[in-house]
């Protein structure tokens, strides 16, 4: 007589629902998960491969029916599944996509908001509170705006293709924080790092240092949020590098000027034009005056007895006349590597411009997966179904980049055989091009156009929007096509 198994609480039986096949890149980034019971690694593959068949819907609506949902709710709400647990298979995916390349890797840094309508915000959290109108006596009302966190680390390749997350950190707030509070209280300048919220950056800098193991391969990319010294002391402890936008004024040399006036006394070494895009859609040209200089750069000096002073590269980009209907562009940069010709200045600009990828990334977490309208009760919870999205979402980004990037690489890098087959099927070749000699590029524009690309000559490459809706288009066709094969037979 066979033994009755034991359940976990709140999981259940491995066998009910979990026969159907895995995609080869599902099982790829979950591989290196390790959970405590083998039934959560499983149920976080069904659950992946349910949310990419419905990306972008809620999780009744992809899991379909009362028992997979509730499965899902459990897992999500699980104590023993965390972000760390659910995207450990993930990193290692990175890492090994790492090892595969040779040139630098920058790894770009940033953190949003999660926003979500909530009657009680304390299972949340609070985010900021928000201006709502003026009351009859002229004051200001404000509404309590409730949410969590995220701050990531998204490791890419020069050409922006997307190798996958580094490192990630979610948290919510009691109560309400920031300099502006801070500074009516104490010099936050004193405060120690490890008490703010910018400890983050420390964090993630030396997890995505450890984590890859190649310390003088990786770039870390910041925006003016990054600009704190203690990150700058932390890449050089770790023997990595930083390329940082910059928006503190900070003492330099021998402590009798600061930055701002050494490098005004710099003079032009070169231009640079490119093209930009005004808030209307409309193209123009811009003149850059290149700028750099290598100068020794002095800690806070509330820091000064904690901190050494460091021998750092400043590179300034800037117009000099006011554009019309953009803003102007003025870059300062900061960096540990070393800058000694204008070729090299512009590839650290090039390198910086890379910083909207990680931007990217967010909005496909919000717009795509719909991340902001789950409807969890707890942080927790939520933290853990981003945590899920974070791997779809980089799915879209690196299928979108790699058929901008590597157009001509086999499609079977990003399609099963049976769903290129099926696209060679459902969605007519344009041109001269035939199946045989179909490159990546190709088939990713065929699943484009089942989510509404045009694919004119004139169009620019897909993005994600049409990438995501294509996607999920192509899996309902591909399970379609299953079930037929199996009511008619092969």
């Amino acid at each position: 007589m066979p033994q009755p198994v034991e359940l976990i609480p709140g999981e259940d039986h491995p066998d009910s629902s979990l026969d159907t096949e895995t995609p080869e890149w599902v099982e790829q980034e979950i591989t290196g998960c390790s959970f405590p019971d083998q039934r959560l690694r499983q149920r976080l593959q069904q659950l992946l491969q349910q949310l990419s068949s419905g990306l972008g819907e809620s999780i009744p609506f992809a899991c379909q029916d009362w028992a997979s949902t509730k499965a899902a709710y459990r897992f999500l709400s699980n104590p023993r599944v965390n972000e760390g647990a659910i995207l450990a298979g993930h990193f290692q995916s990175t890492r090994s996509r790492f090892a595969a390349t040779d040139s630098p890797i920058l790894i770009l840094h940033d953190t949003t908001e999660f926003t979500f309508a909530r009657n009680d915000r304390a299972p949340v959290g609070l985010l900021h509170k928000s201006f709502r109108r003026k009351g009859k006596k002229g004051r200001p009302l404000h509404s309590v705006v409730c949410g969590i966190l995220m701050h990531s680390s998204l490791a890419v390749t020069p050409d922006g293709l997307p190798l996958g997350l580094a490192a990630i950190k979610f948290w919510n707030r009691k109560k309400f924080k920031g300099t502006n509070a801070l500074k009516r209280k104490l010099n936050p300048t004193r405060v120690p790092i490890e008490e703010k919220e910018s400890f983050r950056w420390l964090e993630n800098v030396r997890q995505a240092t450890a984590l890859f193991g190649e310390p003088p391969r990786c770039v870390h990319i910041g925006d003016r949020e990054s600009d704190i010294y203690e990150l700058f002391c932390t890449a050089q402890q770790a023997g990595t590098h930083f390329l940082l936008r910059t928006c503190v004024d900070r003492l330099a040399q021998d402590g009798d000027c600061t930055v701002s006036a050494v490098m005004k006394k710099v003079r032009v070494k070169g231009l640079h034009r490119l093209s930009v895009k005004d808030k209307k859609g409309n193209w123009s040209e811009a003149v850059l005056e290149i700028r750099y200089r290598r100068l020794r750069v002095l800690p806070p000096v509330a820091k000064q007895k904690q901190y050494p002073p460091l021998t750092l590269t400043v590179i300034y980009a800037q117009e000099q006349t006011i554009p019309e209907g953009r803003d102007r562009i003025d870059w300062k940069l900061i960096t540990n590597l070393p800058v000694s010709s204008r070729r090299e200045a512009l590839e650290k600009l090039t390198w910086y411009a890379c910083r909207w990828k990680i931007e990217t990334f967010h909005k496909i977490l919000k717009s795509g997966c719909h991340a902001e309208q789950a409807r969890l009760r707890t942080a927790d919870r939520l933290a853990n179904l981003i945590s899920v999205f974070c791997i779809l979402s980089w799915r879209i980004f690196w299928m979108t980049m790699s058929n901008r990037v590597t157009p001509e690489a086999s499609p079977l890098l990003a399609l099963t055989p049976h769903e290129v087959d099926l696209l060679d099927r459902l969605v007519k070749d344009k041109g001269r091009a035939t199946p045989a000699g179909n490159g990546l590029s190709v088939y990713l524009t065929k699943v484009a156009r089942l989510g509404g690309y045009l694919a004119r000559a004139s169009d620019a490459p897909p993005g994600n929007l049409v990438m995501w809706r294509g996607l999920s288009r192509l899996t309902d066709m591909a399970l379609g096509f299953q079930i037929g094969a199996q009511l008619v037979g092969n």
